[in-house]
């Protein structure tokens, strides 16, 4: 293993040092696959600080649990010129737990050891090593895997005993992995040098695409006796598929309740949202992560008696529930969250953070969230829909997507009438449907907020510059695409700009856009929009006796791949009608068609601004 000398800061490369926080000096990772069943990694990690905001390079974190255990962690920190500052003392790391929440049962912690210095630059270097029983992860090497850092080197390295696969994926590498091998080995080697901090752009891929990365995977593994193949998804499901075996059983009295709670009931989606919402009713969500718990659920028995257990457990209950009543589901696997990445349908491994029901019927998919106490049965929404996920067959595990919500489903729908008084003030009444992914914020805000916190949340949410909340309700409407209607009143000060003898009315009363990207020149990535929505705003505004049309803006209509925009207004009499239609598209484009896109959103900025200009008659 390569060990580091203390060196001067001064001969850093002044490539690596333009726009850096902090430069990686030297990373060494090893990964040693001693059998199925057991690992090893070690790494070594020399940083030089620059400044305040490379600090976070001062920390080390290793997490450890039931089946991943801590061997020994080394630090030490140097001034500019090498000096050696002083040395981690075992006393100064910390063991705590990785629980973040009161509904999470773990035995995961972390080690925290920290090495930070007040003058800069200096040197920390971190060394430690981590032996494994739980071999279904395979380490992933990301050498550059912060912003404002460079590596100045980096290697990679994998032994497997002899006869075992190691499978991997590289992204974005100058050079491949080269191979060799000892007597007990074959070794896998990887190495980068003088990587320079990744540009932000926006509307840019995940950062999980653009950095350079080797992905690492067995072939063959095993977990506390539960052996495995991942060569490919249906053998990874095979394996889950002994995870669950024999887990499903309910007690004959649950079963017969169930089954006379939807005595007489013919249609199965009424069947499955009766289940469903007994599912609701009468069970909790206590995320429990104990050794192979983190991939084994609880027998349906125990959630049946106990009315709790984690996303693996409802699931399985869920399943067991449904059978019960004739209804076959399958349990599956998805990486779940609004800003998650979806998996890497072409490299089988255990790429899954959640466990959900998908329930084949005639037409399409019924995908249930069984961790849910309020979810509508049937809707993915923004946290695991339009991505990839594992079925669990009989015959093994089967890739397959979750339902996508277009722009078509994703609607804000407005409509508001306005009452105008000479000196600009007003009073509105506004109604808003949402539906699908655009009624999530509202659903949350009804189940997770006090109606004082509701109000709140809407002072903080409207988008009008002054105004008075003087009431407000909401109504949910559960469903496969769930909606939200909410009502308003508002009273609007100073809402239209008076000056002198004319007003000044911009009619789009709450939907305006403020902010637009910038147009930087020539776009390095690909650029990626990853929500679609619809917005229809339709405000009628009376506006106060004595004044007259002075100036109304043209009609607005265009048409890009990204999104389509229209606004209309016209006038009868005291009446002025504004509508506007907008509608996003979800999609990934070309780097070269950045320029229009931008563009594009320009034209609805300076739409979004126009007035309609009244001058106060002569009497």
């Amino acid at each position: 293993m390569v060990l580091w000398a203390a060196t001067p800061v001064l001969g850093a490369n002044p490539d690596l040092l333009k726009g850096a926080n902090a430069i990686i000096d030297q990373e060494e990772k090893v990964f040693t696959v001693h059998s199925l069943s057991k690992g090893t990694t070690y790494v070594k990690r020399v940083v030089t600080i620059y400044n305040e905001d490379g600090n976070d390079h001062a920390k080390l974190y290793v997490h450890h649990d039931k089946l991943n255990k801590v061997d020994f962690i080394k630090g030490t920190i140097y001034d500019q010129n090498g000096k050696k500052i002083k040395s981690l003392k075992n006393s100064e790391i910390r063991n705590v737990s990785a629980s973040s929440a009161d509904n999470e049962v773990l035995d995961n912690r972390v080690m925290i050891a920290e090495l930070t210095h007040r003058v800069y630059p200096y040197k920390v270097e971190f060394e430690y090593q981590t032996t494994t029983s739980n071999m279904l992860f395979y380490p992933r090497w990301v050498p550059l895997n912060s912003s404002k850092t460079s590596v100045a080197r980096a290697t990679f390295q994998v032994l497997m005993p002899k006869g075992m696969k190691l499978r991997y994926r590289e992204s974005n590498l100058a050079k491949g992995v080269k191979q060799t091998a000892t007597a007990t080995h074959d070794v896998y080697n990887w190495e980068i040098a003088n990587l320079t901090p990744v540009e932000i752009e926006p509307y840019a891929p995940s950062m999980l695409e653009l950095l350079p990365m080797v992905r690492t995977a067995p072939s063959d593994f095993e977990v506390q006796g539960y052996k495995g193949s991942m060569d490919t998804w249906e053998a990874y499901g095979k394996w889950i598929n002994q995870l669950n075996e024999g887990r499903d059983a309910l007690p004959e009295a649950t079963k017969a309740k169930l089954q006379a709670m939807v005595a007489g009931i013919e249609d199965p989606v009424e069947k499955i949202n009766k289940v469903y919402e007994y599912l609701q009713s009468n069970t909790r969500y206590v995320s429990i992560q104990l050794g192979l718990g983190g991939w084994q659920p609880f027998e349906a028995s125990f959630v049946d008696s106990k009315g709790y257990g984690d996303c693996k457990a409802l699931t399985n209950y869920t399943k067991a529930m449904l059978q019960a009543v004739g209804i076959p589901s399958i349990y599956a696997l998805v990486n779940g969250g609004s800003d998650e990445h979806d998996v890497l349908a072409d490299f089988p491994s255990s790429q899954f953070n959640h466990v959900i029901l998908s329930v084949p019927m005639k037409q399409d998919t019924l995908w249930l969230e069984c961790t849910s106490q309020f979810e509508s049965a049937g809707f993915s929404g923004s946290f695991t829909g339009d991505r990839h996920a594992l079925l669990i067959t009989s015959g093994g595990g089967k890739l397959v997507k979750t339902q996508k919500y277009t722009a078509k489903d994703n609607v804000q729908s407005r409509l508001a009438t306005v009452k105008l008084d000479e000196s600009g003030n007003a009073v509105a009444q506004v109604q808003t449907r949402y539906t699908g992914i655009e009624h999530e914020d509202h659903r949350d805000a009804i189940h997770n907020l006090s109606p004082e916190e509701q109000r709140k949340w809407l002072y903080r949410n409207i988008s009008i510059p002054a105004f008075e909340l003087k009431s407000f309700s909401f109504d949910l409407k559960k469903g496969r695409m769930p909606e939200v209607n909410e009502k308003l009143e508002l009273s609007l000060r100073q809402f239209v700009t008076v000056s002198g003898k004319r007003m000044f009315l911009n009619p789009n009363l709450m939907n305006r856009w403020n902010t637009v990207p910038q147009n930087s020149g020539k776009r390095k990535y690909e650029v990626v929009r990853s929500n679609a929505y619809t917005n229809v705003d339709t405000i009628v505004y009376e506006m106060p006796a004595g004044f007259a049309l002075e100036f109304k803006p043209n009609d607005l209509s265009f048409s890009t791949p990204f999104g389509k925009f229209e606004s209309k207004v016209t006038i009868d009499g005291r009446q002025v009608t504004y509508v506007r239609t907008l509608q996003m598209e979800k999609g990934r484009y070309k780097p070269e068609v950045y320029a229009a896109m931008v563009a594009f959103m320009n034209d609805v900025y300076k739409a979004d601004q126009q007035q309609v200009v009244f001058v106060k008659s002569i009497q």
